[in-house]
């Protein structure tokens, strides 16, 4: 074989081992990029929430996006025990708090009864229906509840919208996605290192009235409505195995082809340079 055939060799080969390097490297990129999940409500109502896969137990930061809500009705954005189809979701992270100062949950209404003035954020209006961004700070447990506890939270945990402490029956407001948490001990009683919420506060309780207490255990008619997931790497989980495991293995992975890539290159440079030192 010629020096000419033998070069060209060499690169067909140093072209093809770039392509492998940098087409893995991209697709577990990918793979490790956390997934935003949606849900759609019984009214037409839609969320998006940042993240729903593999939680920090101990706390994580997570932001929610809703739309196309009756901004007569007053909600809670929160996370709260998956009590099934039809039925409230309770009780909640964070417990009552109609302040907001906890971050686990958000009071949202433009018509808040007076003591909710100043403590509930209005939706904004969007073509004549509610809209709201806000930010919860997630742990898996708390003193009100544990979403990993199979006894407290045998269905996981949801996160989402329901009606608030005004209409604690009605159901056409739950917009509900499940979560689940990354492998480990859920904090006791921690709620994350950041966050907050859109507002004001929410409730959570376990008996809901109109003097502020948030919650009730009234069932009611609607669903949480239906999911879907966007983003790669993960899916709005349907709540029945909350304890999924991570992917630690994908930096490591990546760190991995970034030195195999770099080799490569090196030893294309070498020899590269010998060849035009060749007589």
């Amino acid at each position: 074989m010629s020096n000419v055939s033998r070069r060209r060799s060499r690169r067909r080969r140093l072209a093809t081992a770039l392509g492998v390097v940098l087409a893995t490297g991209g697709s577990l990129s990918l793979a490790g990029t956390a997934a935003a999940a949606s849900a759609t409500g019984p009214e037409g109502q839609t969320i998006t929430v940042s993240k729903v896969d593999g939680l920090d137990p101990a706390g994580e930061t997570i932001t929610v996006h809703g739309e196309g809500y009756d901004l007569t009705k007053g909600i809670y954005v929160v996370v709260c025990v998956n009590n099934g189809a039809g039925q409230q979701p309770t009780p909640c992270l964070g417990g009552a708090d109609m302040e907001g100062g906890g971050g686990a949950s958000a009071w949202i209404s433009s018509n808040p009864p007076s003591y909710g003035e100043g403590l509930a954020t209005p939706f904004e209006e969007v073509g004549g229906k509610g809209s709201f961004d806000v930010q919860l700070s997630v742990a898996a447990s708390d003193e009100f509840t544990d979403c990993l506890d199979p006894t407290q939270a045998p269905n996981g945990c949801v996160v989402g919208t329901r009606a608030d402490h005004t209409r604690t029956a009605d159901r056409s407001a739950d917009v509900l996605l499940p979560i689940t948490f990354a492998a480990g001990t859920g904090a006791d009683g921690g709620t994350g290192d950041a966050g907050g919420t859109g507002g004001g506060g929410a409730a959570a309780g376990e008996s809901g009235s109109d003097n502020g207490a948030a919650g009730g255990s009234d069932n009611g008619g609607a669903s949480g409505g239906t999911s879907s997931t966007a983003g790669a790497g993960g899916s709005a989980a349907d709540g029945s195995d909350l304890a999924k495991t991570g992917a630690p293995i994908i930096p490591a992975a990546l760190a991995g082809l970034a030195l195999l890539g770099g080799g490569v290159v090196a030893v294309a440079a070498r020899r590269r340079s010998e060849e035009m030192n060749r007589p």
